[in-house]
Order: C-alpha cells, then structure tokens, then sequence
C-alpha cells in the first residue's frame, strides 16, 4: 500500500536504533542515547498517525463529507488532489483570493474554489475564483463541491472556461461511495 508501508519506517527504526545501540556501546553516554531513542520514537509515532489520517480521508463516503467544516474539506481535497498526483498547496483561511487551493500537474496550475455547502453553490464561487486566476497566475480555474451548482453558476462557468466538479463529478474522480 503506497500511503501505509508499514515495512519502511520499521526498517528505518531498526538501522537507527541499531546506530544508537552502537553510539551507546563505545561511547557510555546512555542519556544522549536515551534521547536519540525517544527522538526516534516521536518521529515515527508523528508520520504513523499522519498516514492513518490520509488513509481516513482517503476511504471517506459522501456521507461523512457532508458533515466536514469548510476547512477540513479543503484538506480532504489536498489529499485526494496528492492522491491524484498534483502538487498541492493549501492557501491561508482568510485573505485566499478567491482560491483554496492551488494545483501544479504537467506545468500547469490551476486554482480551485472549494465549497461544502448543503444547498447549491451559486455564481459568487465562479466570480471568486475567476478573480483568482490572474492573481496567483493560473492556467485554469475550477470549482470543487459536494453539493450542485445552480443554473446562473453552470452558464457563468462555461463563458469563463471554469471546470466544476459537482457531488457525482467528485464521486467519480475520488471513487468515493455514496
């Protein structure tokens, strides 16, 4: 499995705690051993949680994806983008530009507008992330929800080559169950 290569980081753990045994064995310093074994520890408890959460977010249903905050499905997008191949980054809360996230795939970038909303995204996600094109330099724009988008917003999208990616569009792309 790609994301959880539990046989890796069990190796890396061995050689550097065999380094550790050895560093300790000529040297007597038990403490900083001690030390360098606890560092060891942390580090490989870090990235042990930090997969699971990507495993989490990546076997996420719709269901469960309807219940995020707004920011926590931008981050389930960062993932499913990472998973997809993109190179993604996660703009700041406030001050985005109209932006969430900007993507980088075979030299072009593209930004994208996520919205997790209940009820239909509107023409003001277009507008916002139409805006963000020229300020962060993109190639392409689109939007991303779990929801639908309104009839105003689908016209408004097309005449400015924005590409949306409504609840069944996500479904497909993320091969996510309902």
């Amino acid at each position: 499995m790609r994301y959880f290569d539990i046989k890796k980081w069990l190796w890396l753990a061995g050689v550097l705690y065999t380094f550790l045994q050895g560093y300790t064995f000529y040297t007597r310093r038990e403490g900083e051993a001690a030390v360098g074994c606890a560092l060891l520890c942390a580090i490989c408890i870090y990235q042990f949680i930090r997969r699971l959460c990507t495993l989490y977010y990546l076997h996420m249903t719709m269901k469960r994806i309807d219940k995020l905050s707004g920011r926590a499905f931008e981050r389930y997008l960062t993932i499913q983008f990472r998973h997809l191949g993109y190179r993604v980054k996660l703009t700041s809360y406030s001050h985005d530009y109209g932006a969430d996230l900007v993507l980088r795939k075979w030299g072009k970038k593209t930004v994208v507008q996520a919205k997790r909303y209940e009820r239909n995204v509107g023409i003001a996600a277009v507008q916002e992330v139409v805006g963000s094109i020229a300020y962060y330099k993109a190639d392409n724009a689109m939007v991303v929800t779990n929801s639908n988008f309104t009839k105003s917003a689908r016209n408004l999208a097309h005449r400015n080559e924005v590409e949306l990616w409504g609840r069944k569009e996500i479904q497909k792309k993320f091969h996510i169950k309902e």
